[in-house]
């Protein structure tokens, strides 16, 4: 089953209706997320905490690392780029931590409030290789735009 990012929008939206707390909101949308695509082995934010420094945030799966600087993984690429991250093979992502041994590949968004600031990274793991591509990208960035864009 692969995520119909359309109609996970809709969905999304009813449940966030009214909602103006970011952690909430990030830990409606990990849950809801993680349980639309059989692709998605572990999904979840990292809350931007201090200048370059993000701590775990909600996610549904197994552990995760709990403290990411800007300057490492995937995840920390993407907030300090700013841009999407999509890794094919996480073993060849240059500074990869490896918070689990399962994940194969990986996408990571930059989640911006309506103001533009940088709040935190969504990311999703796969225990598959080459799980993620730009429909995904496209998909859930309108989603975290719908969300998180009205905040701030």
């Amino acid at each position: 089953m692969q995520a119909d990012y359309a109609q996970l929008q809709k969905s999304v939206a009813a449940l966030c209706e009214g909602e103006d707390d970011a952690v909430a909101l990030m830990a409606t949308l990990a849950c809801e997320l993680h349980h639309a695509d059989a692709r998605f082995d572990w999904t979840g934010f990292y809350r931007v905490v201090a200048p370059g420094l993000m701590k775990i945030g909600p996610y549904q799966g197994g552990h995760g690392c709990l403290v990411i600087p800007f300057e490492r993984g995937v995840c920390g690429a993407a907030a300090r780029t700013g841009e999407v991250q999509i890794v094919d093979d996480v073993e060849a992502f240059p500074g990869h931590i490896a918070c689990s041994a399962s994940t194969r590949s990986e996408i990571v968004l930059p989640v911006r409030d309506g103001a533009g600031r940088l709040i935190a990274v969504l990311d999703i793991d796969s225990d598959r290789p080459g799980a993620f591509g730009p429909d995904d990208a496209a998909g859930l960035g309108a989603i975290l735009d719908s969300v998180f864009g009205r905040l701030g």
